[in-house]
């Protein structure tokens, strides 16, 4: 039996702009992963500084925090078996004009490297780390499974 994981999704405000918050969620949700924490913020410059601090020596760092403040986000925590590469697999690669993979959210909706509609986690260990920085313990919510039967074999959860 496998044990489910729980990732982070951002929607970003390429996204909210467009008016694609159902459509990008309905895609996770329509796969089999369960929404269990969602909200929209408005991000700042000291959270954002954290989340790409990987970045900070690049001459478009300043450029990518603007971007991700000129709107609310949407934050999403999503569950579901190998969670982290399932949400990864449907976003497809970061740069979407270049390496565009029909079907995915990115080879759909995006022609950008960084206006390209979504953040998700890289690894568990990333997914549980940007988790705690954009949801509280209580923003994350346990309920009853009742369709991971229908995504899943019964020993697969």
């Amino acid at each position: 039996m496998k044990k489910t994981e729980k990732t982070l999704v951002l929607l970003k405000p390429c996204t909210i702009k467009r008016n694609l918050i159902g459509e990008i969620i309905s895609i996770f949700e329509k796969k089999g992963l369960r929404v269990v924490g969602l909200k929209m913020m408005q991000l700042t410059d000291a959270v954002l500084s954290e989340h790409y601090a990987h970045l900070a020596d690049k001459p478009f760092f300043q450029r990518v925090k603007d971007s991700m403040m000129a709107t609310p986000v949407v934050a999403i925590c999503l569950e579901g078996v190998a969670a982290v590469n399932v949400v990864r697999a449907l976003t497809g690669p970061t740069n979407s004009r270049d390496n565009c993979v029909p079907g995915t959210i990115r080879g759909m909706y995006s022609m950008s490297f960084q206006e390209n509609i979504v953040h998700a986690s890289d690894s568990a260990e990333t997914a549980a780390a940007e988790l705690k920085r954009f949801f509280k313990d209580e923003e994350i919510f346990e309920f009853p499974r009742e369709l991971f039967e229908v995504f899943y074999a019964n020993d697969e959860f």
